[in-house]
């Protein structure tokens, strides 16, 4: 099961990750200005991981690509790292859709 760790920048505002079973980040966050804010990004991506049409996969100026996920309003709720190609990055989306539901928070600031 994925793991959203919660923790706070060096400009106090704070940040997910969605980490898959084997520790790799799936998702990175933006940052909030407050937890609760925090906390509502991650029920978002609870909610809106497994919908295929909430990703937007895209192509940075490098060549490699990546993914982000987005809210019903189209927000960006988080995006991935970079990938080497464009099954690597869709592996990543399945990765988001299977651990996004129903990953437990872990967080950090506490």
């Amino acid at each position: 099961m994925g793991k959203y760790v919660i923790t706070k920048r060096a400009n106090g505002e704070f940040q997910f990750n969605l980490k898959a079973d084997n520790g790799q980040v799936i998702l990175a966050s933006e940052g909030y200005s407050t937890k609760s804010s925090c906390e509502n990004g991650i029920e978002s991506v609870k909610k809106n991981s497994p919908d295929e049409a909430r990703y937007e996969k895209k192509t940075s100026t490098n060549g490699k690509y990546f993914f982000s996920l987005k809210a019903t309003n189209g927000q960006i709720i988080g995006s991935s790292e970079m990938y080497e190609s464009t099954s690597g990055r869709d592996n990543g989306i399945e990765s988001v859709k299977k651990n996004g539901p129903e990953g437990i928070v872990d967080d950090q600031t506490v």
